[in-house]
C-alpha cells in the first residue's frame, strides 16, 4: 500500500514533503539546456549574418576596395657634431704594468681632449678589457702576458678640430683610431622636412594613378612612415694618422648627411 504520507509530484510520480523531486529537478535542467541552446542558435546566425555583411574585425558593412601608395623625401644638410672611437691597448707580462701603462696613456688622452675644448660630458669609456695572452707550442698554449684595452668615445661639437684631436690622440699614445662619423644633432626639423616631401609625392602619385585607372579616390584609411640617415662612416687606422706623433693627420671632410622619410598611403577608390 502506498505511504499516506506521499503525495503525487507535478510530474506524476509519489515524493515525500520534505525531500527534493528528482523529476522536478530534471525539468529545470532541460529548461536551462533549452534556453542555451536558443541563445547559441542565434548567435551563431547572427555572426553569420555579419560575416555575410562584412562587419566583422572592425570591418564596414559593405567592403571599400583600396589602394597603396609609397612616396619618399630626402633632405640633404650639414653635420654638426662628429664622433670617434679612441683606442688604447698595452700588452705586458702581467696585469699590473699593463693597467699601468695604458692608464697613463688613456689619462693624458682624457686631458688632451679637454685642452681642445672636448666637454666631459662628451667623453665616454665605451670598452675596458683585460685579456691574456698566449704563446703556442705543440698541442699546447702558454699564457706569455696580458693586454689591456680601453675605448673613449669622443663627440665632437667643434668640427673645424677633428683632424686636431685626431692628431691629438695618437700623440698621447692612441693606437687605434676608428668608427669617425658626423651627425646632425638635431634631426627633427630636417625629417619634417622630408616628411612633407614624401607625403606630397605620395599624394601626386596617387592623383596620377587615379586618372590612369579611371578612378577616385576616397579618403585615406592608412599611414605608415619609416626613416633613415645616411652616415658614411670614415676609419682611419693608426698607421694612417701617425701613431705617437710626426705625422699630421689628414684633413677631414664633413660633407653633408642624407635624411631620408619613406611613407605609404592607403586610399579607398570608387
Amino acid at each position: 500500500m502506498d505511504n499516506l504520507d506521499s503525495k503525487k509530484c507535478d510530474c506524476g510520480c509519489n515524493c515525500a514533503d520534505d525531500c527534493d523531486c528528482s523529476c522536478l529537478q530534471k525539468i529545470k535542467t532541460g529548461l536551462i539546456v533549452l534556453i542555451v541552446a536558443v541563445f547559441a542558435i542565434w548567435g551563431g546566425v547572427d555572426t553569420v549574418n555579419k560575416i555575410k555583411q562584412g562587419r566583422y574585425i572592425g570591418q564596414d558593412a559593405q567592403y571599400k576596395n583600396t589602394v597603396s601608395i609609397s612616396g619618399e623625401g630626402k633632405v640633404l644638410a650639414k653635420p654638426d657634431i662628429g664622433q670617434v672611437d679612441l683606442t688604447v691597448f698595452t700588452q705586458k707580462t702581467t696585469v699590473a704594468l699593463a693597467q699601468s701603462e695604458n692608464s697613463k696613456k688613456m689619462n693624458s688622452i682624457l686631458a688632451g681632449m679637454k685642452e681642445l675644448g672636448v666637454k666631459e660630458d662628451d667623453l665616454k669609456t665605451t670598452v675596458y678589457q683585460i685579456n691574456p695572452t698566449y704563446q703556442y707550442t705543440t698541442g699546447r698554449s702558454i699564457i706569455i702576458g696580458y693586454e689591456v684595452r680601453q675605448t673613449l668615445k669622443v663627440k665632437i661639437r667643434d668640427l673645424a678640430k677633428v683632424s686636431e684631436i685626431l692628431d691629438k690622440a695618437t700623440t698621447l699614445g692612441a693606437n687605434e683610431v676608428g668608427s669617425l662619423s658626423f651627425a646632425i644633432d638635431d634631426e627633427e626639423k630636417l625629417k619634417e622636412e622630408a616628411r612633407e616631401k614624401a607625403v606630397a609625392a605620395a599624394k601626386e602619385k596617387a592623383e596620377t594613378l587615379a586618372k590612369t585607372l579611371g578612378v577616385k579616390l576616397g579618403k585615406i584609411t592608412s599611414f605608415t612612415e619609416s626613416s633613415q640617415g645616411i652616415y658614411p662612416p670614415l676609419y682611419y687606422s693608426s698607421e694612417k694618422l701617425g701613431m705617437g706623433g710626426g705625422v699630421s693627420a689628414p684633413d677631414v671632410q664633413t660633407g653633408q648627411n642624407e635624411i631620408v622619410i619613406s611613407v605609404v598611403l592607403n586610399y579607398e577608390i570608387y
